[in-house]
């Protein structure tokens, strides 16, 4: 086991990491920027090194200020948590050229997946299941950009290649804005990930967002976790997920686990990772991989008793992989709100000083925030101040969990999502289970 690891992130993954080390016996080195130089974790760390101003450029997506920070502290490792540098394959070549562990796959795996197309790819060869589309990126000539709509059939969804976050993707539904979005999302698509590759796939009209959450060795040794249901988002970005997925067939779900996790003893994958699909009359189709640890990783926990981050770090240090499909036990319903610092319904960011937090309590209630009363919320980053999960013997018992512990978390001096989430928690077709990604989206239009 590794004596020490730096923590390359921010927020409340720098914490559950910090957590899962300590427990471990492992000391840790926390970076920061400026604006987080009062953060929690920060001062619980062995170490802390300031790497630079708010900005995330300057900062957290500071590769050699990050690995400097390494050498000066005599780390061993760094875990790059979710988010900024966690699935740059070049950040995990530099940091194992460097001397230093990467606590996630090898470069390549994290390359291949990172590119959607290729990912694509990746999955037809392992007889994963995909949404029917272009064979790889689109081509230069209308002509055939438009002969492929015309085979897959509108509507179709034009995504970058090296895309993510909800970011580079339209929809098309007519072969009149066939080219122009098709010419706008390479343009996005350059500006925002440096590849103006694009693709394009079937639009599904009424899809769940369903994911695989897998852990592997590096060698033959690959299992499955479960699946998460994702569905409840608005513009592609998670609202609340759970574990299990209600009302999809036990059959279907040990299926297409089995393949993802063939597939991930095909590519020799390392560490934890999701495969994410989307769900509609019974099929899945993937759509694409996540080479890290997610921010929803806490409801597998909760509903399989494995601690995902422990392992991440495990696998990372060579311990031998122990665990075995047969060992996996799923017990009972988990489900995460993620706590947003932001309006409720029109969903503007409110940074800004936290006078008063309350968190709740009681059986099945977990809490995963680096927020405390006097803190104050940076405008640098993501607006996310916290994951409310709570766990129940049953999904009918996990809901009233929630909205308790909901009605009992007080957050004052910026504004929360909290008042979205209650009303989630009692909206009948969610109670219901199984709505389709567009479903938030469409309730919000309703809104007066």
């Amino acid at each position: 086991m590794f004596e020490k690891i730096l923590i390359a992130n921010r927020g409340e993954i720098a914490l559950r990491i910090q957590r899962a080390c300590r427990e471990l016996g492992v000391k840790t080195v926390v970076v920061h920027s400026e604006a987080d130089r009062d953060a929690k974790y920060v001062r619980l760390a062995d170490e802390s090194v300031c790497i630079g101003p708010a900005s995330p450029r300057e900062s957290y997506l500071n590769m050699p200020a990050i690995i400097s920070a390494a050498e000066v502290t005599d780390a061993e490792a760094i875990h790059p948590g979710y988010g900024f540098l966690a699935e740059n394959a070049d950040f995990a070549e530099r940091v194992e050229r460097s001397g230093f562990v990467f606590i996630g796959p090898r470069p390549e795996s994290i390359r291949i997946m990172g590119d959607k197309v290729r990912a694509k790819q990746a999955m037809i060869a392992a007889g994963v299941p995909v949404v029917p589309g272009s064979q790889g990126g689109l081509p230069d000539d209308p002509a055939e950009i438009i002969g492929i709509a015309r085979d897959i059939g509108y509507p179709v969804i034009v995504k970058a290649a090296g895309g993510g976050g909800g970011r580079g993707m339209r929809v098309v539904y007519t072969e009149a804005a066939l080219l122009n979005a098709v010419a706008l999302t390479r343009n996005e698509a350059l500006a925002a990930f440096d590849n103006p590759e694009v693709y394009m796939e079937k639009f599904l009209e009424n899809p769940r967002h369903i994911e695989v959450q897998v852990l592997a060795d590096g060698g033959r040794n690959a299992l499955w976790l479960g699946e998460r249901d994702c569905s409840m988002q608005r513009r592609h970005q998670k609202v609340i997920e759970e574990a299990p997925a209600p009302g999809i067939p036990r059959r279907l779900i040990e299926r297409i686990s089995e393949r993802c996790a063939d597939a991930c003893r095909g590519m020799q994958y390392r560490g934890a990772g999701t495969f994410e699909f989307l769900y509609e009359n019974g099929e899945f189709y993937f759509i694409e991989m996540n080479t890290r640890i997610q921010v929803e990783h806490t409801v597998t926990e909760m509903i399989t008793g494995i601690d995902l981050v422990q392992q991440q770090i495990r696998i990372a240090a060579g311990e031998k992989f122990t665990l075995r499909q047969r060992d996996v036990e799923f017990r009972g319903h988990a489900i995460e709100c993620r706590i947003n610092a932001e309006d409720p319904f029109k969903f503007i960011p409110s940074p800004g000083r936290i006078t008063n937090w309350h968190t709740p309590g009681g059986p099945g209630v977990r809490m995963d925030s680096h927020v405390f009363s006097g803190y104050t919320v940076p405008p640098n980053y993501d607006s996310m101040i916290g994951k409310l999960i709570t766990y129940g013997d049953t999904r009918e018992q996990a809901i009233a969990r929630m909205s308790i512990a909901l009605s009992e978390m007080v957050v004052e001096g910026v504004n929360t999502n909290i008042p979205l989430h209650r009303e989630l928690m009692a909206d009948a077709r969610f109670i219901e289970g199984g709505t389709s990604i567009h479903y938030l989206e469409h309730k919000l239009s309703q809104r007066p």
